[in-house]
């Protein structure tokens, strides 16, 4: 299956891989000749006089192949870096756009890491695989196999000798892998014990120290590193000394000496020649390098093949379905249609939920965490699709219009604002790439932003992310900006004032009202004050809207709006708005 994935993604360079794989091969094969080639030119050099045609021969023949050898592994790593190169662009291009067509909600249910991994590190593993690991293989198969089979001719005496520490060299490698997968199963567990750690620490830091409990989340940093240590200590310690043992096996002088104890009784029992003896000592000496080619190749392999396999479950991911022939809105009246949503693991979040919101309304949408609100927004600009029912703009499923139409119509602003790397300004014209100057101040102004802006040293030159970084009330603006240059007829705003002190919430809740002005809104409240003027406000619970109306009319009956309105207004002046939600069961 890994292999099959593998030659998957790389069909299309294929055919230069296998070029710059024959041309290693010839490289590999043309390096040896010198070897014996060295060896012949010091029998001639021995005999008295000396043949100086046939050293001459001889110099030519290791100077062409040595020159050869080097040309055919150049032209190799050329070939396969061009693969490497041509599959990197082919496959960024397929990531990209790929990640242009899938639903929404995947990129707000799945960490960011998920992509820069595919992007970044699995896209390096594939590349020392496609742009050195095929050429670097066949020399490392051939130049041993080549060599040795020419020693073999010589005298297969020779060929054992050559490979003389080999069969150790393998009992200590296979006693240094023992228990190697459970021992790095181990390693893992440990190496998450310390990341769930520094996590709670990092995630918890000012409920930490605010009981006190820094002492006890150090100890419990303490211990787990202690653990690995203790592990990883051991297990390093027993493989580094099993290790030092088999690289000595294969290193050069021990080769050297292993081959001249042997050939000394070769030669005295004139069974092979001093010249004989030296080729097979050059041979020799070349084979480790092949052996450790071989190993760290092959667990360049497994990852690329890990890598391989994240990428296509990435390019396998299901995209959104576009329509065939779509369609354009009437006008900007959304309706949801006996609309029910599941999970793709089959958790239900909604049921048949049925409202229209007309145009130039405000619906606000409110109950307690988890009751699918988000949810119910975010299925209006097709962040998931509907698993049973409709929702309808202007009359036409939205399944039936293309993208840009859809965004054109529904603009969005949600609880997690995302400002680019980048200017002040290149981030408010996201909204309209070709907005003026004059445009992208008043929609600033609007969304009482501006005064903030200007203050800045380089005002809306200012880059985001370097020097300066927004708060949350003020990245909330900028996005409420950025929504007001766009000017969409249809406005989602999934508590758009959640991350804002009081002080910015005034000034969050006048940017709403002018950008609500005349549009078709759906707001998600988590203060109840803020909606009290709401057209409808619907009132959801376990994915069921279990109260409809006005504020007046929800405030008159018994039942959960009311509970939350009278516990909000119970609730201190000083606590956060958001912290009467969560804890409200209705």
């Amino acid at each position: 299956m890994r292999n099959d994935t593998l030659k998957s993604l790389r069909k299309p360079v294929r055919t230069l891989i296998r070029g710059g794989i024959w041309l290693g091969a010839l490289g590999g094969v043309s390096a040896l000749v010198p070897l014996f080639g060295l060896a012949a030119l010091a029998d001639a050099l021995q005999t008295a006089p000396p043949d100086l045609h046939r050293i001459a021969i001889l110099a030519a023949l290791i100077v062409i192949c040595a020159v050869s050898g080097w040309l055919a592994t150049t032209l190799a790593m050329g070939l396969t870096h061009l693969a490497d190169e041509r599959l990197q662009a082919r496959l960024r291009g397929r990531i990209i756009t790929h990640l242009g067509v899938l639903p929404l909600g995947w990129f707000t249910g799945t960490h960011s890491g998920i992509v820069r991994k595919a992007v970044e590190d699995d896209l390096t593993e594939l590349h020392y695989l496609t742009a050195h690991h095929e050429v670097e293989r066949v020399r490392a198969v051939s130049q041993p196999l080549i060599g040795l089979f020419c020693l073999s001719l010589l005298n297969w005496r020779l060929a054992l000798l050559a490979v003389a520490t080999w069969p150790l060299y393998g009992v200590a490698y296979l006693w240094m892998m023992r228990g190697y997968r459970e021992n790095l199963q181990h390693m893992d567990r440990d190496l998450a014990a310390i990341s769930a750690a520094i996590v709670e620490l990092i995630r918890n830091i000012v409920v930490i120290k605010s009981y006190r409990q820094a002492r006890r989340i150090h100890n419990d940093y303490g211990q787990a590193t202690s653990r690995f240590a203790a592990f990883y200590g051991g297990w390093a310690g027993r493989t580094a000394r099993i290790e030092a043992i088999s690289a000595l096996l294969l290193s050069v002088p021990v080769i050297m000496l292993t081959s001249l104890a042997g050939g000394y009784h070769l030669v005295t029992a004139g069974q092979v020649t001093p010249v004989m003896l030296l080729a097979e000592i050059m041979v020799a000496i070349t084979l480790p390098q092949s052996f450790q080619t071989l190993h760290t190749g092959n667990a360049a392999f497994k990852k690329a093949q890990a890598a391989a396999e994240r990428l296509e479950h990435l390019l396998s991911l299901p995209i959104l379905p576009a329509p065939t022939h779509p369609l354009s809105p009437r006008s900007a009246e959304v309706t949801f249609d006996h609309v029910s949503f599941a999970y793709d693991d089959g958790r239900p979040v909604l049921g048949h939920i049925s409202f229209t919101c007309a145009p130039g309304t405000v619906t606000a949408l409110i109950g307690p965490s988890g009751a699918g609100k988000s949810t119910l927004a975010r299925l209006v600009p097709r962040f998931y699709d509907v698993t049973e029912g409709a929702i309808r703009l202007g009359g036409v499923d939205v399944r039936q219009l293309d993208r840009a139409t859809l965004y054109k119509q529904v603009g969005f602003v949600l609880q997690e604002v995302e400002l680019l790397h980048g200017t002040v300004r290149d981030n408010i014209r996201l909204g309209k790439v070709d907005a003026g100057e004059s445009d992208i101040i008043a929609a600033a102004q609007a969304a009482q932003i501006d005064s903030v802006i200007q203050a800045l040293p380089q005002g809306y030159d200012t880059i985001i992310g370097d020097k300066h970084r927004f708060s949350g009330g003020e990245a909330q603006r900028i996005a409420l900006a950025r929504m007001i240059l766009a000017n969409r007829p249809i406005l989602i705003l999934d508590e758009a004032t959640s991350s804002a002190d009081p002080d910015h919430e005034v000034q969050i809740q006048a940017a709403l009202s002018h950008l609500a002005r005349g549009r078709t809104v759906i707001v998600i409240a988590h203060r109840l004050a803020s909606i009290v003027h709401a057209d409808q406000i619907l009132v959801l619970a376990e994915g069921q809207i279990i109260q409809k109306g006005r504020h007046e009319a929800l405030i008159a009956q018994d039942g959960c709006y009311k509970d939350l309105w009278e516990v909000e207004n119970r609730a201190q002046p000083h606590a956060h708005p958001a912290e009467t939600e969560g804890a409200l069961p209705c």
